[in-house]
């Protein structure tokens, strides 16, 4: 269990392995962010294809144990770490989704240059249900896929099929499940097929353009969460309702 890196020619698959759903806890992030730094340094790797074990899950999110007053200001730094890492690596990455793609998982896969995803894939920020909220999507996802989607996404939590995901411009392109690795592979074909120079020098503009004010949203977003959501009643509640497996008692407070 943990980060597993195949290597082959140009590209590096970084799989998520954590069965059954592959939920990202404080130390596989920790490798998962070592992992990107070292890959950041290998001037031979162009393209970085992070992927989920299995076909259940890419992720099924952040694991609610590391949600606690205690362990929020370790799981920001380091799930945030890691969606940093991702902005800053010279290689084009692609997130590979089949199954299901929740909460911090599709923040880790929507922070990829490309998101492809199995018809079977379903997508979700359902942090609001534990009372909580999605940080990066927070800061993100209404220049991603505009406001009212965003808040469709982040203030019911709701899931979104595929297809719903492609057509509101959240992931990239959609395969039948038994179509996955060739759309996948066609691709990488499509990309290995540039100067990786350029692609690198391209793909560096593409970012700063797109990302400016990201920065200091996320710092925003994060500072709320710390100061002011970890300060409810309901935060506690919906964590400790959800490892009871009931229902939450909102105080509204």
């Amino acid at each position: 269990m943990g980060i597993n890196v195949e290597k082959k020619e140009r590209v590096s698959r970084i799989t998520l392995d954590r069965p059954p759903l592959n939920v990202l806890d404080i130390p596989l992030l920790r490798e998962l962010d070592a992992t990107l730094a070292a890959c950041a340094k290998e001037s031979q790797t162009d393209v970085l294809v992070i992927q989920g074990a299995g076909q259940r899950a890419f992720s099924a999110g952040v694991d609610i144990r590391d949600h606690t007053r205690e362990k929020v200001p370790e799981m920001l730094d380091v799930v945030h770490g890691v969606i940093r890492k991702l902005f800053t690596v010279p290689q084009v990455t692609i997130a590979a989704v089949e199954g299901v793609c929740l909460g911090g998982g599709c923040e880790l896969a929507t922070s990829c240059d490309f998101v492809l995803a199995s018809e079977e894939s379903s997508f979700a920020t359902p942090e609001i249900h534990v009372g909580c909220y999605p940080p990066v999507a927070l800061a993100r996802f209404s220049s991603l896929i505009g406001y009212h989607r965003a808040a469709e996404m982040i203030l019911t939590g709701r899931r979104f099929s595929a297809r719903e995901a492609l057509d509101m411009g959240l992931i990239s392109r959609v395969f039948p499940s038994d179509q996955f690795e060739a759309g996948l592979d066609s691709l990488l074909e499509e990309l290995l097929g540039k100067s990786g120079a350029v692609l690198r020098l391209t793909l560096k503009g593409l970012r700063e353009i797109s990302l400016q004010g990201f920065s200091a949203a996320l710092g925003r977003s994060e500072e709320l969460y710390r100061e002011e959501l970890l300060r409810t009643h309901d935060v506690e509640e919906g964590i400790r309702a959800f490892v009871e497996k009931r229902k939450p008692r909102w105080l509204h407070r």
